[in-house]
């Protein structure tokens, strides 16, 4: 199944343009329903689920944290580097993070 139902239910809110691949991965990895994942993910930005949809306060807020924006902007973390990011402010493992983890171990 993989992310396909939280990616769907989360996709609304804007995806990486606001918070909704953060409330999808909720979702996914702590078996959270939609409002429980918002209201986590709000959380842990310090902001409320009313503000997390928002394009304009994510961008910056994303961009702040480093979690990854739709564009690029030189110096600030992407791919990878925005994912070990994401795993720290929600307190979850991605299991990218991890295989990445592991190869620079061999």
């Amino acid at each position: 199944m993989g992310m396909d139902i939280p990616h769907l239910m989360a996709s609304g809110m804007g995806g990486i343009r606001s918070a909704g691949d953060l409330v999808a991965r909720m979702m996914y990895d702590k078996k959270m329903k939609l409002k429980d994942a918002k209201a986590y993910v709000a959380k842990k930005l310090g902001l409320d689920c009313v503000e997390i949809a928002d394009e304009c306060i994510m961008r910056d807020l994303r961009e702040e944290l480093g979690i990854g924006v739709v564009t690029g902007v030189p110096g600030a973390p992407r791919g990878i580097a925005a994912k070990m990011n994401i795993e720290k402010l929600l307190d979850i493992k991605i299991n990218s993070c991890e295989k990445f983890r592991q190869s620079l171990k061999n």
